[in-house]
C-alpha cells in the first residue's frame, strides 16, 4: 500500500510522543512492503530539535504553509491506498478536507489523543485539528485508546467505523543495553511535562523521593517549569532523544509510568513508554487505569502504584523480584506489542472496514471485540 499521512511530527521527538511511534510504525510498514509519505509542518521548535532526517520507506515532506504543498499532496492522495489525518496535525481541518476529496483509496483519521480530544469537546472547547462537521466523512477512525473511547468517537463525532491502534515499540531501537553511570538511579521517570500528570507525578515520584532521601531519582524530559517541586535527590536530564532511551531505562532500578488524567479516566490507554521501558528490560511501576490488565499482568509483569505508599513499596522490592517482573514484561511486549504487531492490526482494521461500516446501533456489540 501507499499511505499518505498528515501528522504532527515524525522528525522531532522533542516535547511530544507522536514522533517515536510514527518512526517505529513506518519502519514496520516498510518491512511489510508498504510506502509512506508523511507531511509535516516545519515549525521552529521541532526544527531546532530535529533528530530524524530520513527513514527507509518513508518520504518526509516539510512545508511552511499549507498552500505550498496542497497541489503535491493532492497528487499523492490520488495515488494513495490510504489517506490519513492525525490528531494535533497543525493543518488538520484543511488536510481532512483534502483527504476526503482527493484520496483514491480509504480515508482515515487517527486520534492518538482521543481522551484529550473528547475531554475538550465535553468542556465546550474548540479542537483545532478536528473538522467542524466531525469525523463521519472518514471510512475509518482509529484511536490510540480503546474501550469507551471507541463508543464516544461515534456518538460525539459521528465516526462510522472505529478500531483501536494502540501504542507499540520497535525492539531494534528499544532494547537492553549496558547501564550508564550518568543515568544510574533507583527510580526514574521519562516524559514531557504535562499539567494533568503533575498531581500523580508528585504523589508517585516526588513524594517517594522526599521520603527516601538516600535513594537517587531521575526525571528525563522537556518543558518542566521553574516551579517544579524538585527534591535534593531528584536529578534532571533535559530532553532525551530516542537513541538515549535504552540507556536511560537500562540504568534504572525501576521506572515510573504516569498516564495523562483524561486518558487514565477513560482507560485502555497504554502509553508508548510502557512498551519502550519493558522492551529495554526496566521494571515498571505505573498508575492504575481500567484495561491495564489487557496489556500487562499486574504483580507479574508490572507493578501498580495508586498512592505514595505503594510506590515506595515497589521501589523497595528486591533486585531479584524486580528482575523477574522486568523479564516477564519484556517477553509480553515482544510477543504482543511490537510495531510489527501494530502494522498487522492496522492492516486488519483497513481490510475489515473496506465494505462493512458500523451503524450507531451496531457499535456496542462490536466494540468489545475491537477493544
Amino acid at each position: 500500500m501507499k499511505l499518505v499521512i498528515f501528522g504532527l511530527t515524525i522528525s522531532s521527538s522533542w516535547g511530544n510522543g507522536h514522533a517515536t511511534l510514527w518512526r517505529a510504525l513506518c519502519r514496520a510498514l516498510h518491512r511489510r512492503g508498504h510506502a509512506v509519505v508523511f507531511f509535516e509542518r516545519d515549525v521552529n521548535y521541532y526544527a531546532a530539535h530535529r533528530d530524524l532526517h530520513q527513514l527507509d520507506g518513508t518520504t518526509i515532506v516539510f512545508y511552511d504553509d499549507w498552500t505550498e504543498i496542497e497541489t503535491a499532496a493532492r497528487r499523492h492522495l490520488a495515488e494513495a491506498d490510504v489517506g490519513m489525518v492525525t490528531s494535533y496535525c497543525p493543518d488538520g481541518v484543511a488536510a481532512s478536507r483534502l483527504v476526503l476529496d482527493a484520496t483514491r483509496g480509504m480515508t482515515t483519521f487517527y486520534d492518538l489523543d482521543t481522551p484529550v480530544t473528547l475531554n475538550q469537546l465535553k468542556q465546550g472547547e474548540h479542537v483545532p485539528y478536528l473538522p467542524p462537521e466531525g469525523l463521519g466523512g472518514f471510512d475509518l477512525v482509529l484511536s490510540y485508546t480503546g474501550g469507551e473511547a471507541l463508543r464516544e468517537l461515534q456518538s460525539r463525532l459521528g465516526a462510522r467505523a472505529v478500531a483501536p491502534l494502540y501504542g507499540h515499540v520497535d525492539p531494534e531501537v528499544h532494547r537492553p543495553v549496558p547501564a550508564q553511570p550518568n543515568y544510574a538511579c533507583d527510580f526514574s521517570y521519562l516524559g514531557t511535562y504535562a499539567a494533568d500528570r503533575q498531581s500523580a507525578l508528585v504523589e508517585l515520584f516526588v513524594e517517594p523521593a522526599r521520603r527516601m532521601p538516600n535513594r537517587k531519582f531521575i526525571i528525563g524530559g522537556a518543558q518542566y517549569p521553574a516551579d517544579f517541586p524538585w527534591a535534593e535527590n531528584i536529578f534532571f536530564c533535559r530532553h532525551l532523544p530516542p537513541s538515549e532511551h535504552p540507556a536511560f531505562f537500562s540504568s534504572s532500578r525501576a521506572t515510573l509510568n504516569v498516564t495523562r488524567k483524561a486518558m487514565a479516566e477513560m482507560g485502555w490507554c497504554p502509553s508508548g513508554r510502557l512498551f519502550e521501558a519493558a522492551a529495554c528490560g526496566a521494571p515498571i511501576v505505573t498508575d492504575s487505569w481500567e484495561g491495564l490488565e489487557d496489556f500487562f499482568t499486574p504483580d507479574r509483569e508490572i507493578l501498580i502504584a495508586r498512592n505514595t505508599e505503594e510506590a515506595i513499596s515497589a521501589i523497595d522490592r528486591s533486585q531479584d523480584e524486580l528482575r523477574v517482573i522486568a523479564e516477564a514484561a519484556r517477553e509480553r511486549v515482544l510477543n504482543e506489542h511490537t510495531s510489527d504487531h501494530r502494522v498487522l492490526d492496522l492492516e486488519n482494521a483497513l481490510s475489515g472496514t473496506g465494505t462493512a461500516r458500523l451503524q450507531p446501533g451496531e457499535l456496542e456489540s462490536n466494540t468489545a471485540a475491537l477493544a
